[in-house]
């Protein structure tokens, strides 16, 4: 009888004894196992525990990991726990309670959980970014980042709230607010650490050409860099001593610029309204516009808002000066926060319609008609391959499209303008004003210069007589052993950075440290980097395809340039997991009473039936609902095999059916096929067929029986654990160590072959043909033409185009 309970409580215990799959990290390359690096995004151990959204990329990882295993690969499957972080120091702020505390409690409970669910990590190889034993190494990175000018400081525009005198993180701005004292937050200019990421903005690039990605996170990469090729325009505002800069990315019809726009943040335009008549009117609007874009209120794709700052640009062009506006779309990050306008971007045409700037369009189709209403202002006219340019008079007459290059070259010579690259990416501000992270490892001298820590003082152990509540400073300078330990190292007036550094430089390096975990000596040996690195598959949330992506690129690109690494970039081969929904198709949340604890789908049904259940829901990469009835389908399907098992190992039958045996080659074939790709939910409908055949005979060979088992294992490790040591008969060999079953083709193959068949692109008709004989063209398509079924749809008709695909289909057109 399936007593799942038993059985896992069991096994679990077996393989905490046998220390199966651990400490895998550590052992000596065997140049004849292929190696297979599989790693799931780095978790954050949250006081809830895990629901069963979690359960399904670990699962679908571990599959992988118990696959490659039994395929003879020698597996790194790592774990470990991005544990620094915002929400931890926010709980120890309401409650007292230290984050240490606190972290540490919530990675119990999740190794517990994740130890149920028979994900085979390699524990002895754990890692926790708060342990000092791995912060040491992050703040070496920073180290090896500052000596080479990496690392540095500058000002920049910080949340800060006037109440609590402290600056805030974006996850601590609610609505505009600070989320402690609810105080309205406002941008103030900081002195912070950056690392020099767009160093390498154009190997971030370059690189993605040579990965396995989706295409839309490969897109997501490039949108963030945001590489542009145009024009930038020095331009001079008329009657001031003020010189402003302007990009043009598609300077093609510069000629019909007829205005200006500028961020509301940029640093000049308190400048440009200073004792006009204008500067109580434009402050009004900036400040406005600052507080809703602070409250996330105001949509810059969707929301074209101004105001006329009063003043002009001395146009280089030659046909009139130039208003400038305020406008709430230009972006103060991205290009000079400067943009000129025209009749030719439908963001500035729409602008220009709604306050009356005038317009003046120099490209138009060849229609005669639409020409009339571009020329009318009836419509916006922008970026058409063919549209021709009136002007300006050398390019007359030339289509868009192919012009590009020409203006580029005459603006640059002629001294209008400038050929310029533009990038959106910006260096990689780090500072945290916060206590639950690394501290930077920086001193300041008596005059207040910074000085590096020195190496044999890593780690820079983060301080434990910290005051958790909002004073106005970072935390850490509270600690009067931070500042007593810096004097005493460094001497008397010395001081340390009481700023830490954004948890994203902890996660996004820790897949090398999982090469060799326990070394002190070195962040990671040469020789296990060499033996692990890169991941060859990297399974993470669609969320985090951006940022933490980018930093784990750029760290690798530099420890690549400084000899660390003989590879630049970390994940070969990416893919994301879907979403499990609630019940009621909704993102699980405690709110909305959705969520669905995988501890209660352990106590009733399984680890196993909860991991297969997860798999057979749909696409890896697809959003489901959780539906509980299906789990109990699992639940009965996991127990139909069980029952069978035992029944057919004490019966000892030596033999199965033909049909049986064809159908249990049929299955290897597909699940070895299926589980690299990640199609899990069709191995386990073919795994069902399988099942259903075996019931329906009543028999099966228990050596059939046991290649059954192994190819359900990296499935259901629990059961099949325990229905291969009954028929093995010894508890010291475990199924995860055995090796993977090979398909016979002859067995597998199918006598016949069912061919559909198309006329005109319509399937007609079918018929069956030998399998043997799939290659006799001539033969297969006159048998096709002569089928009865065809008759109607052929009578009194030629033929004119015959097509045949070897062993799928038939296909007639006249």
């Amino acid at each position: 009888m399936y007593d799942h309970t038993k059985i896992e409580e069991r096994w679990q215990k077996f393989w905490e004894e046998k220390q199966l799959f651990q400490g895998m990290a550590g052992e000596e390359n065997d140049p004849k196992l292929e190696k297979m690096f599989l790693l799931f995004a780095f978790a954050y151990p949250s006081g809830s525990g895990l629901h069963v959204g979690h359960v399904e990329s670990k699962t679908a990882l571990d599959i992988m990991a118990r696959y490659y295993r039994m395929n003879g690969r020698q597996v790194m499957f790592p774990v470990g726990w991005d544990a620094f972080g915002l929400p931890a120091e926010n709980y120890a702020i309401k409650t007292g309670i230290p984050p240490a505390q606190t972290t540490k409690s919530a990675i119990d409970t999740f190794r517990t959980q994740i130890k149920r669910l028979a994900i085979s990590y390699d524990w002895a190889g754990e890692i926790a970014t708060s342990h000092p034993g791995y912060y040491n190494w992050t703040q070496w990175l920073f180290l090896q980042l500052y000596k080479k000018g990496f690392a540095y400081q500058d000002t920049g525009l910080v949340n800060w709230c006037p109440s609590c005198q402290t600056v805030l993180a974006n996850e601590q701005v609610v609505e505009g607010v600070c989320e402690r004292c609810e105080t309205e937050v406002i941008q103030k200019e900081m002195k912070q650490w950056y690392f020099k990421i767009t160093q390498y903005q154009d190997e971030l690039i370059s690189g993605l050409d040579k990965l396995d990605w989706p295409g839309p996170t490969k897109q997501q990469q490039l949108n963030w860099i945001g590489k542009s090729e145009g024009v930038t325009y020095t331009q001079k505002v008329k009657g001031m001593d003020i010189t402003l800069e302007s990009y043009d990315s598609v300077p093609q019809t510069y000629m019909a610029q007829t205005f200006c726009v500028i961020a509301p943040e940029h640093k000049v335009v308190s400048e440009l309204v200073a004792g006009t008549d204008r500067e109580e009117a434009v402050t009004k609007f900036v400040e406005e516009f600052k507080k809703r874009k602070m409250k996330n209120r105001f949509k810059v794709d969707k929301e074209v808002e101004g105001i006329f700052t009063g003043q002009y640009i001395e146009n280089p062009f030659g046909t009139g000066d130039l208003p400038i506006w305020i406008a709430t779309f230009v972006i103060k990050d991205y290009g000079t926060g400067f943009v000129n306008s025209s009749a030719h971007d439908e963001r500035d045409f729409e602008f220009a319609k709604k306050y009356d700037i005038p317009l003046r369009p120099v490209m138009f189709p060849e229609d005669k008609a639409e020409e009339e209403k571009v020329k009318n202002l009836e419509y916006c006219y922008h970026h058409v391959e063919d549209g021709v340019l009136a002007a300006p008079e050398q390019f007359k007459g030339r289509r868009w499209g192919e012009v590009r290059e020409d203006i580029i070259e005459y603006i640059n010579t002629k001294g209008i303008g400038k050929a310029t690259t533009q990038y959106k990416l910006r260096d990689w501000l780090i500072s945290r004003q916060r206590y639950w992270g690394v501290p930077i490892p920086i001193v300041y001298d008596p005059d207040g210069k910074p000085h590096p820590v020195k190496e044999e003082h890593l780690p820079w152990k983060l301080p434990e007589d910290v005051d958790f509540n909002p004073t106005g400073e970072s935390p850490l300078k509270s600690s009067k052993e931070f500042f007593a330990r810096t004097e005493k190292l460094y001497g008397k007036g010395w001081t340390p950075e009481v700023d830490t550094m954004d948890t994203f430089v902890d996660s996004s390096w820790y897949y090398l440290r999982y090469c060799d975990p326990r070394n002190e000596q070195e962040f990671a040996s040469k020789d296990k980097l060499k033996q692990w690195s890169p991941v060859d598959f990297y399974m993470i949330g669609p969320e985090h395809i951006v940022l933490h992506l980018l930093y784990s690129r750029f760290f690798t690109k530099f420890l690549r340039d400084e000899g660390y690494l003989d590879f630049d970039e970390p994940f070969l081969k990416m893919r994301h997991q879907g979403m499990i929904l609630g019940p009621d198709g909704k993102k699980m949340s405690k709110s909305k009473g959705n969520v669905i604890s995988p501890d209660d789908v352990i106590e009733k049904f399984g680890a196993d039936t909860l991991r297969i259940y997860e798999m057979f829901m749909g696409p890896i990469d697809a959003d489901k609902p959780w539906d509980a009835r299906a789990v109990i389908g699992i639940y009965k399907f996991l127990r139909r095999i069980y029952d069978l098992a035992e029944q057919s190992i004490a019966d000892g039958s030596q033999s199965s059916s033909s049909s049986l045996t064809k159908k249990l080659h049929q299955t290897i074939q597909k699940v070895t096929s299926d589980v690299p790709k990640l199609k899990f939910n069709t191995a386990i409908a073919s795994l069902m067929e399988l099942v259903n055949l075996w019931e329906k005979d009543k028999q099966i060979a228990v050596s059939d029986l046991e290649k059954l088992v192994l190819i359900l294992a990296p499935f259901a490790p629990f059961m099949t654990e325990d229905i291969y040591w009954q028929i093995q008969g010894n508890e010291d060999e475990s199924i995860h160590k055995s090796s993977w079953p090979q398909a016979d083709p002859e067995l597998a193959k199918e006598e016949s072959v069912n061919l559909p068949v198309q006329v005109n692109g319509k399937v007609r008709a079918q018929f069956e043909w030998p399998s043997d004989d799939l290659e006799n063209k001539e033969k297969i398509l006159q048998t096709a033409k002569k089928l009865p079924q065809l008759e109607k749809w052929l009578e009194n008709k030629q033929i004119v185009k015959e097509i045949y695909v070897p062993g799928k289909i038939v296909s007639l057109s006249f």
